[in-house]
């Protein structure tokens, strides 16, 4: 649900209000703040600390909360807070947290508290989680929760009423019961809304849905996020191959699939990741962005190669060094924008092989009209400034060719990538910034070359 912006005002607030008290030294002001706020507040506060900040309020925390806390937080945040506790603080951290939750939280251990933290489980907790860890953390069967309620489809709503008041409470965002036959495979769903509008002495069967859709478990979590999007769904049922129910998946999972994709989109295309501290340690973010920087010299330096093996047209027409960075700018531009295009395309499941060369065609259409478009136009500035129409001539095709090449480029490299098994968001612009970088500089020069020389 949407937050107000009296809300977010609010929260904003309550952080500003606990850094500031802090500053200032008044710690038992700034625990009586802290315990009012919800956990994804206090992490949004630790994670805007210096990590010396971070360890005098993560102290403040409350124990049944730390859990929570800790699951909102970046991989980073939560290792340098992790690691100076020992197996017991662990464990009394581990009673508080759902098992889908749990499960995240046992993968982003240390190994060797990964394996202490399983032996202090008892054998019945320890075979679910188990159960759950089995399965790739970006798949359905990582997500699942096994905190479930099923019921069969042959008893009366009255039964499942009775049942459900025994029970005493129900699972977090339990909007449906999920109905079983006895050898545990799934035939549907119950909303609740229909248990508790319908008459006491109607059959689950009778009013059970059917047509809800299932999450196989091994299904990626782009693709369930992709479900419930396109199902208005808050729960769903993970099944086998056999149809066998193993589970279920709840929209608070789905939103952090979203927001994580949604935060790596823009991470990596500067080679970054959105579980990086801003806070982190100088060397440790150094050497991170160093790798990136340096994959972008190579690339620059092809380009200052190519540059260099037209020396002499340079030297012979000095104009050409004023306008050498319009054609690569122009072609980067119309470059990325036809990648982001494709790669959101991708991630929404819209480009497969069987509309790819469409797609294609459809690109480098668009990338020749408005590169006969901008053509023209620096083309006549061109001739305007220096009053040479071979130069007006040669800058023109060299950005009507890059337009078409980077309109290519921008469809095929992310199609590559993705074959390849490479994520195109973290590549597809080095890739792409290389070929219109070089492809710009040659036919800007080249043509320079055959035509004013």
């Amino acid at each position: 649900m949407t937050e107000t912006p009296e809300k977010s005002l609010s929260t904003h607030d309550h952080i500003k209000d606990v850094s500031a008290i802090i500053h200032s030294g008044s710690f038992a002001s700034a625990k009586s703040i802290l315990q009012a706020m919800h956990p994804a507040e206090i992490a949004d506060l630790l994670e805007s600390q210096p990590p010396h900040k971070r360890q005098f309020i993560w102290r403040m925390v409350d124990r049944e909360f730390e859990g929570e806390v800790l699951m909102e937080l970046g991989d980073e945040v939560r290792e340098s807070l992790v690691e100076d506790m020992d197996t017991e603080q662990l464990r009394l951290i581990s009673e508080h947290l759902d098992l889908d939750d749990l499960a995240d939280f046992i993968q982003s251990l240390p190994e060797q508290l990964n394996r202490e933290l399983l032996a202090h489980m008892d054998f019945q907790d320890r075979r679910r989680l188990e159960s759950v860890l089995s399965y790739p953390e970006d798949s359905a069967g990582g997500l699942m929760d096994l905190d479930i309620i099923t019921v069969r489809a042959d008893v009366t709503l009255d039964v499942v009423l009775r049942y459900l008041r025994r029970r005493g409470s129900m699972p977090r965002h339990t909007d449906r019961l999920i109905v079983i036959d006895r050898f545990g495979y799934y035939l549907g769903a119950l909303p609740l809304r229909r248990l508790l509008t319908c008459e006491t002495t109607t059959i689950v069967d009778e009013v059970m849905r059917s047509d809800v859709p299932t999450i196989h478990v091994d299904q990626s979590d782009s693709e369930v996020a992709r479900v419930f999007e396109d199902h208005d769904l808050v729960s769903a049922a993970v099944v086998d191959d056999k149809n066998k129910l193993l589970g279920r998946i709840t929209i608070d999972d789905v939103v952090d699939v979203i927001r994580d994709e949604a935060e790596q989109s823009v991470m990596s295309m500067a080679g970054l990741n959105q579980e990086d501290d801003i806070f982190a340690p100088v060397i440790r973010s150094s050497r991170k962005r160093a790798v990136w920087l340096g994959v972008n010299l190579l690339t620059a330096f092809l380009a200052a190669w190519v540059t260099a093996q037209f020396a002499d047209t340079i030297d012979k027409v000095v104009t050409l060094a004023i306008l050498m960075t319009i054609v690569p700018s122009m072609g980067g531009i119309a470059g990325s924008q036809t990648l982001t295009i494709v790669i959101r395309g991708q991630a929404l499941g819209q480009v497969n092989r069987t509309n790819t060369r469409w797609l294609l065609f459809k690109e480098i259409m668009v990338g020749l009209m408005n590169g006969t478009l901008w053509a023209c136009v620096v083309g006549a500035v061109t001739y305007w400034w220096f009053g040479d129409m071979d130069i007006g001539l040669v800058i023109g095709l060299a950005i009507l060719t890059n337009l078409a090449v980077a309109a290519m480029s921008g469809v095929m490299i992310p199609i590559v990538l993705r074959w390849l098994k490479v994520d195109p968001a973290l590549a597809g612009g080095v890739i792409l910034t290389t070929i219109t970088d070089v492809i710009g500089l040659l036919a800007f020069l080249g043509l320079a070359t055959l035509i004013l020389l």
